[in-house]
């Protein structure tokens, strides 16, 4: 058998149990159990592939077709255009939360233009022509953005903002020892270890100080809903990230009745929020922050997906 013929095999069983994309998941079972890209599986296709790949490949069906989600068989998910590790433990990352780095990035894109704030002083002296002695100039202060995950998960979120945003101060805060396992690895595999700080705890309360943004994709799926979930996410991501309450909004209103106090003047809090949930959310937002800028931000299919709460400056 060709590994080209293997891919077949696997693309017809998978499709022959309602796998979506049954083509797409083969390949990549095959690009996993052979240790190649997509590029080099092009290339090999006509190599044969071995009976004890066989073997291995069967097995690797057996357990998708258990409803074990392709991520955690693989070990490896995409997420804004990087490859982050996920495991049992952790939510995958899905496309849907991308929305909620862009907002961020277009937070910091207006609000910390130029990172740098010169003295009231030093731009008098500017305007009028003279100039100061060195040692009598006001330092330039830079101001870089603080940002605080919270729920990170596998680290998605924060590592994504922290490759973006180099000179940014990122936490990542979540309650499991075993979620901050694993974004420790993505942390190292990008870079960031140094830049990304993992803190253990609930919500809001392992930060050190207040911060630019508070962004979250915190449990916000109806308890009773739990049951109607597909097996892949039923079965094997963790139900302590997913059930919300009876309404799904209780882990997401206690955020919110906390961030003042981690927040900085002027600062943003980003929540992911179900397709349902904008208008409810906002209504009770705006009643808890009635100075508050208070908007929805939607996906590409027009669903209201991400709540934005700015605080005004006092």
């Amino acid at each position: 058998m060709s590994i080209k013929q293997a891919r077949h095999q696997a693309s017809r069983t998978l499709a022959a149990h309602a796998i979506e994309d049954a083509p797409l998941e083969a390949e990549l079972l095959l690009m996993h159990l052979l240790g190649i890209d997509r590029a080099h599986l092009y290339v090999r296709l006509e190599d044969e592939f071995l009976p004890h790949e066989e073997q291995a490949l069967d097995q690797l069906i057996d357990r998708r077709l258990s409803h074990e989600p392709l991520a955690y068989i693989i070990g490896h998910r995409e997420f804004f255009g990087q490859d982050f590790y996920v495991a049992p433990g952790v939510l995958i990352p899905r496309a849907e939360s991308e929305l909620l780095v862009e907002e961020a990035l277009d937070y910091v894109e207006s609000h910390f233009p130029d990172k740098t704030h010169r003295s009231k002083r030093d731009e008098k002296v500017e305007k009028s022509g003279k100039e100061l002695p060195t040692e009598h100039k006001s330092p330039a202060v830079e101001k870089y953005e603080k940002i605080a995950e919270i729920g990170t998960g596998s680290g998605a979120i924060a590592i994504s903002l922290a490759l973006r945003l180099p000179r940014a101060t990122v936490y990542a805060t979540d309650v499991s020892p075993r979620a901050l396992e694993i974004a420790r690895v993505n942390c190292e595999k990008h870079g960031v270890q140094d830049r990304v700080q993992l803190l253990e705890g609930d919500l809001l309360t392992p930060l050190p100080e207040p911060v630019d943004i508070i962004i979250a994709n915190l449990p916000y799926i109806r308890d009773e809903e739990i049951a109607e979930l597909s097996a892949e996410i039923r079965m094997y991501e963790p139900v302590v990230a997913l059930a919300g309450g009876r309404d799904g909004l209780h882990r997401i209103r206690q955020l919110l009745v906390d961030a003042p106090q981690k927040l900085r003047p002027g600062g943003i809090v980003l929540i992911e929020i179900g397709p349902t949930q904008g208008e409810v959310l906002t209504s009770w937002a705006r009643g808890l922050f009635p100075a508050a800028r208070i908007a929805l931000a939607h996906d590409l299919s027009g669903r209201a997906r991400v709540l934005r709460v700015v605080l005004t400056r006092h």
